[in-house]
């Protein structure tokens, strides 16, 4: 049998067993619904007869002189009362002349004796037969209905209680003969059965039409699968077995390979976004990629540094609601692309002061004659300030490679003679006497050379190779133990460290030693430009790059004149000075391929910040340390 056929079949027998569900729930409350309402007509009819019987007794033992204490001359008269009341007597006869389900209708005394009986009088002043209630009947299910009703005759009594100083005093019976029952019931019941056959009839027909209505398009379906997937060779083999396999099971088989293909442009497709991503977040030049109705739909991570706004926020968002009007860099793009006109390497001058090259390029449909609309544009963003930074930097890099050569050439040279001066040196004071006056020139001759000797050496190690020791690093920890290894200091001096350290890891592939070193010479540097003590801010921060220190003093500032210079070794404007520090933060800095900037305003203080290039996670037990440490500095602060 055909998948089709198959399916055909279940549809339609799903339809038969919802409406035979249905059928069967209708046909189950109409029968207990026409029972319920003979019961409650009949029930009507046993109140009438319980007030017609209290008249009765009533006007019939008004004038009787009975004793009460004397229980048969009680039951006589109330049973002669009941048999000659006119009105009790029509009451009976008319139920059970035009009643469809009484049989008959009997007022008991409390023993269960007939005092009226009616069809039947012969059975007055004898035990009436017990019978079930027929509220019993309204509890059953259908199918127990059905076998009550359309079985062996049975009759069931409607009671009514009529009491006495509290007590049973009379019992009205009104018996309900199931076969009167089922000849009330057994017309709507065909009708009800009928009308649910048509109804099976019609719904398997319907079921089976849009059974096979719905399956029709499958073919149709199979054609369209056969247009798009273009599998020429694989077609040829399914058409040639189309006679023997189903429809539907074609499709099914070209949807799946379909779909395999699919799930493979997908991977390949996430690779290629996955590297592009890559290429993008480390590119310095800033580039968007926009649809035909301007939105951004590729940005890349450096925009932020131009535009200030995260790049999940740019991503999706239209022209107008990236660049702002109130910019000259935002009225430029903007008029760029509402005139359709591209930008050539076109330079503007933020309101910051900052130089940016814009490029605006919008894409054509080679195959468009016209061209009169564009697929997109792609605009980039180039830093010029920054080009001018890097073209420094490395410019400052050879100069000092260069100078690194030269005083290791230098200091080799210097350290012969030095030597030497010094072995003749010692020689000529043993030849001297103790007294002569010569002695107190030698020993300054020999203090200078020794000084002389230090800042050769100290020349010579500033120029030497070093090796890092790199390791991953989480740099929470590495800022907590400068920080500790300077609070002696700090305190001496007066003054108050701030740190603002992340929650989370900032981890760095560095050498620790020479790094703590870089960062606690640009702490003390501050703490020693607050002569009078204030508060010391370290501050770190990570981009998706680079890690970010940030050492704020208020100090005095550095002057616009020397700032050039802090940097060069030697070069100091204290007292005590040596003019290493500096300098061996910023070669420790370039040994890690990061950067040191300064910040400062004469008379408010100074901001040294130092950037390092991040790396992946660290392990647990680094992020564990960092986490210690970094509590200790909260708890050093507070």
């Amino acid at each position: 049998m055909r998948l089709k056929t198959q399916l055909a079949i279940a549809i339609t027998g799903l339809v038969l067993l919802v409406v035979s569900a249905l059928s069967w729930l209708y046909i189950s409350q109409l029968l207990q619904q026409h029972i319920e309402q003979s019961y409650s007509s009949t029930d009507i009819v046993a109140h009438q007869l319980l007030f017609t019987t209290r008249e009765a007794l009533e006007n019939g033992l008004r004038n009787e002189k009975i004793d009460i204490n004397d229980p048969t001359a009680m039951r006589a008269a109330v049973a002669d009362s009941l048999r000659h009341d006119a009105a009790l007597n029509a009451l009976i006869n008319s139920v059970i002349n035009y009643s469809p389900t009484v049989l008959d209708i009997a007022i008991a005394d409390r023993n269960g004796r007939g005092l009226v009986t009616a069809p039947d009088p012969s059975l007055e002043d004898q035990l009436l037969p017990q019978r079930p209630d027929y509220a019993s009947l309204q509890k059953d299910s259908l199918i127990e209905m059905l076998k009550i009703v359309f079985g062996p005759p049975r009759v069931y009594n409607v009671s009514l209680e009529l009491d006495r100083n509290n007590q049973p005093f009379l019992n009205i019976r009104i018996g309900i003969r199931t076969t009167f029952l089922e000849n009330a019931l057994r017309p709507w019941l065909i009708g009800a059965l009928t009308y649910t056959g048509l109804a099976l009839l019609l719904s398997l027909g319907a079921a089976a039409f849009v059974a096979n209505l719905a399956l029709a398009p499958i073919a149709q379906i199979s054609a369209r699968l056969d247009a798009f997937s273009q599998a020429e060779a694989e077609l040829a083999v399914e058409t040639g077995k189309a006679g023997s396999i189903d429809t539907v099971v074609q499709v099914s088989h070209k949807i799946e390979r379909l779909g395999r293909r699919m799930r493979n442009v997908e991977e390949v497709f996430s690779a290629l976004k996955e590297n592009l991503d890559q290429i993008l977040s480390n590119l310095q030049d800033g580039m968007m990629l926009f649809t035909r109705d301007a939105r951004a739909v590729l940005v890349s991570r450096s925009v932020e540094r131009f535009l200030s706004v995260d790049r999940d926020q740019i991503l999706g968002a239209s022209v107008h609601e990236i660049f702002d009007r109130k910019t000259l860099l935002g009225r430029t793009v903007r008029q760029a692309f509402d005139a359709g006109m591209s930008i050539v390497q076109e330079e503007v001058v933020t309101e910051t002061g900052r130089r940016v090259e814009i490029s605006l390029d919008f894409i054509h449909d080679d195959h468009d004659a016209n061209q009169s609309q564009s697929l997109g544009a792609l605009l980039t963003l180039h830093d010029i300030e920054s080009v001018h930074e890097i073209e420094t930097e490395l410019e400052v890099s050879r100069r000092m490679a260069a100078i690194g050569r030269l005083t290791s050439g230098v200091g080799h040279e210097v350290k012969n003679p030095i030597n030497a001066i010094v072995v003749h040196l010692e020689l000529l004071r043993s030849k001297m006497t103790a007294d002569s006056s010569a002695v107190r020139h030698l020993e300054v001759i020999q203090s200078e050379i020794q000084r002389l000797d230090r800042v050769v050496q100290t020349l010579v190690d500033f120029s030497r190779p070093v090796e890092l020791q790199l390791k991953d690093q989480d740099l929470r920890g590495i800022v907590s133990s400068v920080l500790m290894l300077a609070s002696a200091e700090m305190e001496t001096r007066n003054i108050t460290v701030l740190s603002e350290i992340p929650d989370h890891s900032v981890n760095v592939r560095v050498d620790a030693d020479l790094l703590k070193q870089a960062l606690l010479n640009v702490v003390l540097n501050g703490a020693q430009a607050m002569v009078e003590g204030g508060e010391l801010t370290v501050r770190l921060t990570e981009d998706a790059r680079t890690a970010v220190l940030e050492v704020e003093d208020h100090g005095e500032g550095i002057p616009n004149e020397i700032r050039d210079r802090i940097f060069d070794l030697y070069f100091t404007t204290k007292r005590e000075g040596s003019g290493i520090g500096l300098a061996m933060t910023y070669r420790i800095l370039q040994l890690h391929h990061g950067q040191v900037d300064v910040e400062s305003k004469p008379g408010k203080g100074s901001t040294f910040t130092l950037r390092i290039p991040a790396s992946p996670a660290i392990d647990p037990g680094l992020r564990s340390f960092a986490d210690t440490s970094l509590e200790s500095l909260r708890e050093f602060n507070r």
